[in-house]
Order: C-alpha cells, then structure tokens, then sequence
C-alpha cells in the first residue's frame, strides 16, 4: 500500500480547498482536494452560499457533484473553463456528447463523446460507464447548471426551442430504456419476508422491524428522510378506529411524523403522515427498548449489539433492507431502500386505494410519477395482456 503523503496543494487550490471545509458536514472529506483542483473560486462561493441559504444537504450534495462534471467535461471539450452563462451551443453540445445512438457510433467515429474526453473524465474518475448516458441524468444535469446560473444571478438558454428539440431527438437516438432506482419494488409481501427475518429479540432485531415498517407503512420514506429523522419529528396522537364505519369499536395507536424539509416538501410547509397501528407499535417499542427520546432516531449498533450515539447514515439504510432482504432468501441486487417508496405505492394500486389518498401519504408531487405504480399494477392484473395465456 501506498503510504506517501498526498501531493501538496498549489496556493489557489489549497485556499479552495480550505473554503470548501465550511462544507464538510454536506461534501466527504475525501472529495475536498478533487473538488478543489475541478472547481474555481466562483464554484466554491456559490456552494458556500447555497449552503447559507437552507438547501437541502442531498441538493447541494448533488449540485457539487454536478458542478465538478461539467467544469471537467467542458474543460476537456473544449479547453477552457466553463463559462457562465453558457451559450446554447455549448448546451447542445452538452447534449451531443452524453446521449447518441450506439448503432450509429460503429460507422462513424466522430458521433457522441470524442474517446479523448471521455479518456480525460475517466482519468479524473468522473466517468464510469461506456456508452451514452441515460437521458434522466443529462436532464438532471442541465437542470443542476440552470439553477446553478440562476444562483449566480443569470439567465441561461435551457428553455431554447433549440435544446429542447435536440434533448427530445437525443433522447430518442440513445434507445436506452429508462431504468428505475430499485429493479423490484418492496411490497407487503416483501416487507412480510422482511420481518420474518429480524424477528428475533435483540435490539438490532428491533430496529430493524421499526425502521423497515415506518419506511414502508408512511408513505415509502426515501433513504435520506429515515437516516434524519428525529424524535421530535414524532407526535402520538389520539388512538383511531380499527374500522372507520365502527367509531366505537376496537382501536388502533396512531403517530404523527412531521417530515420538515424533504425532497418535495420545504421546512415550513408543514408536511406531515401518519403511522397507524403495528408500525406505530414497532417504533415505540423501539424507542423504549434503546432508550431514545431525543435526537436521531434510527442509530448504529456495534457488534457487541451497545447502540451507538451517531444516526445511521442514507447508506445504511440502503444496506440495512439488502442484508435483510438476503437473509430472507431473496436477491439484494434486485431490492433496494427506493423499493420501499416504489413498493407502497404500487401496493396502494393493488388494494384499490386512491391515488390522491396515497399521495398524501407518500408525499410524491408529481402525479405523472406516482401514477405510473398504479398504470403498471392495473396493466398487469387487467386482461389486455392475457389474450394467450
């Protein structure tokens, strides 16, 4: 192993890269000195001051990372720094580069990324794959450079009719099918597999069942809304009726979560779901068995099974569910945490319930994105499929 010291710093690098510990809470440590050789000053002040202003860690997180890419990509294009605004042609090209048809490739050498720049991103270890990119993330990155020039107090050419077209007709070129975040969503007949495997009394058992029943139960939390929830999030609220035709009967416990700033939801919008019956019962208990009541709810657990103070981070969550999942016998590659949000609403779908009423609980903004569960679901218990069977 090599245990050299790293290369040092030239002055404006290690000053950028020094701006950039105001950071350290949002950008890993270890992308400091990357982000300092990629970025400019006016790169790193922007971050600075979105951080001052409140945007969400996983949106600066992700605007960092975009901003690194398309200063590198522009750099190796075309030699110089990427410019602000930027002008459409420089867009296009943008366009031209990350998404084309790989038919058309074998024939003429000249269509999509020249092997020179992606040789130069793949040295900077910005660029993974071969092969165009899949247009959700061109799209995503052309909407991270828009609002970085926004930020900047500029007016950019991404609503050109020219990007546009030449977005649409790329698109179209790359044939490359839209994938979703997780193969297989996580169902109940999933999550039921789930808890059968941390069934068990001990308390990583317990977490487990209260993390996997509160992600799934209120709505499909994403990965980053489970790691960051706190207890002050959490308002028990009056029990309910087991039946809603039955006031009187039997009862349910039921809690509030309070979610703040979210993906789709800003701090004070007061955004909030339920946990009704077994989930509400499983988080309590877990609660009560560690011994929380402030601070970050879902936490670490040594091997010797002593809960640790620091919260489980996005990632954990991840690989909470994928070593559960493999313990129930099933493929950890075709699950994962996004599945529990896909999951609930496409057994929404199945169970007939509304897709407002599941909105309202998942929290999605889009009605075209949560409706595509309920279009698959439909589809696939319909007739129109089943012609020849």
């Amino acid at each position: 192993m090599d245990a050299r010291p790293p290369k040092p710093l030239p002055d404006e690098k290690l000053r950028r890269a020094e701006a950039l510990d105001a950071l350290e809470s949002v950008l890993p440590f270890d992308r400091r000195d990357v982000l300092a050789e990629i970025l400019s000053d006016d790169d790193v002040a922007t971050l600075r001051h979105l951080a001052t202003e409140g945007i969400g860690e996983n949106s600066l997180r992700a605007l960092a990372s975009d901003l690194a890419y398309l200063e590198a990509w522009c750099q190796a294009a075309t030699g110089l720094a990427l410019p602000w605004p930027a002008p459409e042609a420089l867009l296009i090209k943008f366009v031209a580069h990350h998404l084309w048809d790989p038919v058309r490739r074998e024939t003429d050498s000249g269509h999509g990324m020249p092997e020179e720049v992606a040789a130069a991103l793949k040295g900077a270890g910005l660029l993974r794959a071969d092969g165009p990119h899949a247009p959700s993330t061109v799209r995503r990155r052309l909407s991270s450079w828009s609002t970085l020039t926004q930020w900047r107090g500029l007016k950019g050419k991404f609503n050109a009719p020219g990007l546009r077209q030449a977005l649409k007709l790329a698109s179209r070129a790359s044939a490359r099918p839209r994938g979703r975040k997780s193969p297989k969503a996580v169902t109940a007949d999933v999550v039921a597999a789930l808890l059968k495997a941390c069934a068990g009394d001990r308390l990583v058992d317990v977490r487990d069942r209260a993390l996997l029943l509160m992600a799934f139960a209120s709505g499909g939390r994403r990965r980053s809304e489970v790691a960051a929830l706190r207890v002050e999030q959490l308002a028990v609220q009056d029990p309910v009726p087991l039946d809603p035709k039955n006031p009187d009967g039997p009862t349910l416990p039921c809690m509030t979560i309070h979610l703040g700033r979210t993906k789709t939801t800003e701090a004070d919008a007061g955004a909030s779901v339920l946990l009704i019956g077994r989930p509400a019962l499983a988080l309590t208990e877990w609660l009560e068995r560690a011994g929380i009541s402030d601070g970050a709810v879902f936490r670490g657990i040594d091997r010797w099974g002593h809960l640790e103070r620091k919260a489980l981070t996005p990632q954990s969550v991840n690989l909470v569910l994928k070593r559960r999942i493999a313990q129930a016998g099933l493929d950890p590659k075709a699950f994962s945490a996004h599945g529990l949000r896909a999951g609930y609403l496409t057994e929404s779908a199945r169970r007939g319930i509304p897709l407002p009423e599941a909105m309202q609980q998942s929290q999605h903004r889009s009605v075209q994105q949560a409706s595509r569960y309920y279009n698959d679901a439909e589809r696939q218990m319909g007739r129109a499929a089943r012609l020849i069977t």
